[in-house]
């Protein structure tokens, strides 16, 4: 007796103690998993040894610089800055925010005309707070509670900090409205699949009891290490389409083996026994599948990826657990009942000559004339990825209704999209830098800096009046004692101490247009008119530094991910199926549906394409992570469909070795369920089109049509030809390879 079977049967004897304590566990889980959202975090889109993160710490460790601001906004349709109603609502408004927790000063506008706009309607003040850019939204509650209303001026909040609160009360309430369109169209799916109320429910009791459990770990882990608010929505994803799927599969198995043995009451145990040694094992080893494909994303260094890996196989391991212990329970519990509250009659054994084994054998008598115009449409739905254009979010990720995606769209128009995103340079200079002899090298670098058409202004203690000399700087900064204007002392003490000072340019690109990023490179150069001058060492970060380097570093990283994830499915798939062959195949199965998948990614949201469908507007980019969390899920998703249809196949293939008997008899036997399991997950992710954030919308579009040409085209077409071409091939196993290759269970059939 196999290991699944002898823990299928002990749950199914013990069925009342394993739901009891299942039961417990969940009311234990609830209280925690209702707090998960309230311990996850926007950001983690920087690494701390990339240089952008470098410069951005170097500074606040030395000089103080703050890593993270929020603009105060203030507009009126009819006064303008400087007029008395203006300036009196602006300072009633702001009267308690110096005070506020985590605040370190506040820049007004009444300082700086480059914070009035050209009309004079509108204007803004920066608040600097003590806090990292991901610790940023802490600082709001007392933020907003400080900030008084302000008759006859219109008030919002932008910057990052603000950016990163929106996206954390918009993907919460993105979750929910998924939750409600989700769970009644699932509950409905299962009904057709299975006809009867019962048999409906159970899916679904397992797969939310997992979704639960797991939130609550979540919540857990996530007091332990930081967790991004994007895990929210994909492990509710994840739990509750993959909690359904297997309890699909194993409850649509044990109505076959309870069907075989009579419906009779004392055979409820042997039928469980039976789902567990066969597909229970198939579960087992298709969420191990998954497993990896998660466990890639642990490898990136940047928390949103990490974070998304660990809570990912978090949901997975209790969707794996809960299916192979609490369903057999549930299954033993229920028994012959499972057929109650009939809605249509459905039989619970495929016929041998069904309609998928008539289209098996349809596919493998012309296979290359179904292959080639199939592999044709997926290349070609994958070709739209050649022009994608990675990019880091920003504000347009929300809804246009946001609060900060509102103030942004305000000082977007009137002040342009780069002053709040400006480059900062971190200079160190060889001694102090106030010596004259630096302070020639900083006065030569700020003026071709300055001098380059991509650079507005430069900001730094050479540029406290663009009309100085050199000598006049040189006199100003005496080593010997402090500047005596008390504005210019201010300006040393904000941008310098000792050997290392700030300078601050300012473009007019946002931080995601081509041209910023190039200038990024261009001031890292070692060369060329704004490379530093000998002896100068200088680290650029902020704006579009964040985004160069992110978007470099995941591309570096992901190499590494792709091949861990590759080499670990194929082991346990040549482990699972017993062929060198199979494996392979599997592998560009799953990477065509994924590739298409990317495609359509780059033409609706990037291009624009069925912008009125989703609701959205092009982006003009793709966001760096999305493509490699799809790859990652989609991988582990599409492998679970594999697995599904290889090991009926396998089954066959042991009892007849006629590859072709094998193929139609596997398709016919697990095609029905293989599609209702991804209907389910095409429900359960399409929910979230209705995302008012774009990264989450994006996901859920990429992960339905994936799943969705996964589960009809490549497995019912591409599958059944590939397999007929290879013939016996598909099954070698050398003996060499046969006998280094551990048993999983001696004697034990396959799913």
């Amino acid at each position: 007796m196999s290991r699944f079977e002898r823990l299928g049967r002990w749950c199914a004897r013990h069925s009342w103690i394993v739901v009891g304590s299942w039961i417990a566990i969940v009311a234990l889980s609830v209280p925690f998993a209702l707090q998960a959202p309230a311990v996850l975090r926007a950001g983690g889109f920087i690494r701390p040894d990339l240089e952008s993160a470098q410069a951005k710490a170097v500074l606040e460790a030395e000089i103080g610089v703050a890593q993270a601001a929020v603009v105060v906004v203030f507009h009126s349709d009819t006064a303008k800055a400087g007029e008395p109603g203006f300036e009196a609502a602006a300072a009633t408004a702001m009267t308690d925010v110096p005070q506020a927790a985590y605040v370190r000063t506040v820049l007004s506008h009444t300082l700086s005309t480059r914070q009035v706009s050209a009309d004079g309607h509108t204007a803004f003040d920066i608040v600097l707070l003590d806090l990292s850019a991901d610790d940023s939204p802490k600082a709001l509650p007392g933020l907003r509670a400080a900030l008084h209303d302000a008759p006859g001026l219109e008030v919002g909040l932008s910057g990052g900090p603000a950016f990163y609160g929106d996206v954390q009360a918009v993907s919460e309430a993105d979750l929910r409205r998924s939750e409600l369109i989700s769970l009644p169209l699932a509950a409905l799916a299962l009904l057709l699949v299975f006809g009867s109320v019962v048999a409906a429910a159970v899916p679904l009791i397992v797969g939310g009891s997992a979704v639960v459990v797991a939130l609550a770990a979540i919540f857990v882990v996530a007091g332990l290490t930081p967790m991004s608010i994007f895990v929210l929505n994909l492990a509710t994803l994840l739990g509750l389409g993959l909690g359904v799927d297997y309890s699909l599969l194993m409850t649509s198995r044990f109505r076959e083996e309870l069907s075989a043995r009579g419906w009779a009451r004392d055979a409820v145990e042997d039928a469980v026994g039976a789902t567990a040694r066969t597909a229970g094992r198939a579960v087992f080893f298709s969420g191990l599948t998954v497993l990896l494909g998660l466990g890639g994303l642990v490898l990136f260094g940047f928390m949103i990826l990490r974070s998304v890996g660990i809570a990912g196989a978090v949901v997975v391991a209790f969707a794996l657990t809960a299916a192979m212990t609490l369903l057999p329970a549930v299954l033993a519990i229920v028994g012959v009942n499972l057929e109650r509250f009939r809605v249509r009659r459905v039989k619970p054994r495929p016929d041998a000559e069904g309609a998928w084994s008539r289209l098996a054998w349809a596919v493998m008598k012309r296979p290359v004339r179904v292959l080639v115009p199939v592999l044709g449409v997926l290349l070609l739905l994958g070709t739209p990825f050649l022009h994608v254009q990675f990019n880091a979010p920003d504000a347009r990720i929300l809804p246009e209704n946001a609060p900060s995606r509102a103030s942004f769209d305000l000082l977007a128009t009137e002040f342009g999209p780069g002053p709040f995103a400006p480059l900062v340079l971190a200079v160190r200079t060889t001694g102090p830098a106030i010596d004259p002899a630096n302070l020639e090298e900083l006065y030569d670098y700020s003026r071709r800096l300055a001098a380059d058409p991509r650079i507005t202004t430069v900001d730094s203690l050479v540029d406290v009046d663009r009309r100085m000399t050199l000598a006049q700087y040189q006199l100003l900064y005496r080593p010997d004692g402090r500047p005596p204007d008390r504005y210019v002392s201010g300006v040393l003490h904000a941008t310098t101490q000792g050997d290392l000072t700030a300078f601050t340019v300012v473009t007019p690109y946002g931080p995601n247009e081509a041209i910023a990023r190039e200038l990024v490179r261009d001031l890292r150069s070692k060369t060329g008119p704004l490379a530093p001058p000998p002896g100068v060492s200088v680290l650029v970060g902020g704006g579009a530094a964040d985004v160069e380097d992110v978007v470099t570093g995941i591309a570096a990283e992901f190499p590494k991910t792709a091949v861990f994830i590759l080499v670990t499915t194929y082991l346990v798939l040549l482990l699972l199926l017993r062929s060198l062959i199979l494996p392979l195949k599997a592998l560009a199965m799953n990477s065509l549906s994924i590739l298409a998948s990317f495609g359509a990614l780059v033409w609706i949201f990037q291009d624009g394409n069925l912008s009125m469908l989703f609701a959205t507007r092009p982006l003009g980019f793709v966001e760096t992570t999305q493509p490699v969390i799809l790859f990652c899920v989609l991988f582990g998703l599409s492998m679970d469909y594999e697995v599904f249809l290889l090991t009926r196949m396998r089954e066959s293939w042991e009892a007849t070795h006629d590859n072709p008997t094998a193929v139609a008899h596997g398709l016919e036997r697990s095609g029905r369920i293989v599609t209702s399991a991804a209907l389910i997950v095409i429900v359960v992710a399409g929910s979230f089109a209705f995302a008012d954030i774009v990264l989450i919308k994006a996901l859920g579009v990429g992960i339905a049509i994936a799943v969705a040409l996964d589960a009809t085209v490549v497995r019912a077409l591409l599958v059944p030809a590939t397999m007929r071409l290879l013939g016996r091939w598909n099954w070698w196993l050398p003996d060499i390879v046969a006998r280094r290759l551990p048993a999983i269970e001696a004697g034990e059939e396959p799913a």
